[in-house]
């Protein structure tokens, strides 16, 4: 495949909505800019350990063997679900300037919220070992996989890095304070729904 047509289909597999997106929303929204921001750091760098096993052929020994996979499966679904519930359990937040200004003592733990969602993420493990395996097996040069490599993980950083942004301007501040509540569970769900879908998935 081209470079032309691997970029195109990261960006695809980027910005579609799925567990990362959900975490980012929800974590930008409740806990301020700079958690949904470590959040999407966090996701960066787990796609950082997606790309070093895909290319040195850890990720196929893990698809190969059955319990190692499905210990990878359920142990990411269980975490989803774990975020889902706990973003449920405390959906009521403060959605004024000074508390997205104060986060709360947790906000450092997002790093590594959005790191364990990206890495435990079996659909996101088997994505990338499904293009690596291509690229390495086919005529490539080591420098341009590394190069692709480096492209989904500044991709994934950057793409969750204005999803905080976005949903921590003012504009939209406005309308997110009336339905915080609201909306905040429905990420909660939504992580439930994912980790649920993954739980079950073949």
């Amino acid at each position: 495949m081209e470079f032309i047509s691997l970029g195109i289909l990261g960006v695809l597999i980027v910005i579609s909505p799925g567990a990362d997106f959900v975490l980012v929303f929800k974590n930008s929204l409740s806990q301020g800019r700079k958690a949904g921001v470590l959040t999407a750091l966090g996701i960066a760098c787990g796609v950082c350990i997606h790309v070093v096993y895909s290319i040195i052929g850890i990720g196929h020994f893990i698809s190969q063997n059955d319990l190692l996979f499905t210990l990878v499966k359920y142990g990411g679904a269980a975490y989803l679900i774990y975020l889902g519930l706990t973003g449920i359990l405390q959906a009521k937040f403060d959605l004024t300037k000074q508390s997205l200004q104060k986060p709360t003592a947790t906000t450092a733990n997002h790093f590594m919220q959005g790191f364990l969602c990206n890495l435990l993420n079996p659909k996101t493990m088997l994505f990338f070992l499904s293009i690596f395996s291509q690229l390495v097996t086919s005529e490539n040069s080591s420098s341009f996989i590394m190069s692709y490599g480096l492209y989904m993980v500044l991709l994934h950083g950057l793409w969750f890095f204005v999803v905080a942004m976005l949903v921590t301007s003012d504009y939209l501040l406005k309308f997110l304070q009336r339905f915080s509540l609201q909306i905040n569970r429905a990420c909660g769900a939504g992580l439930i729904f994912f980790g649920t879908l993954l739980s079950f998935s073949s």
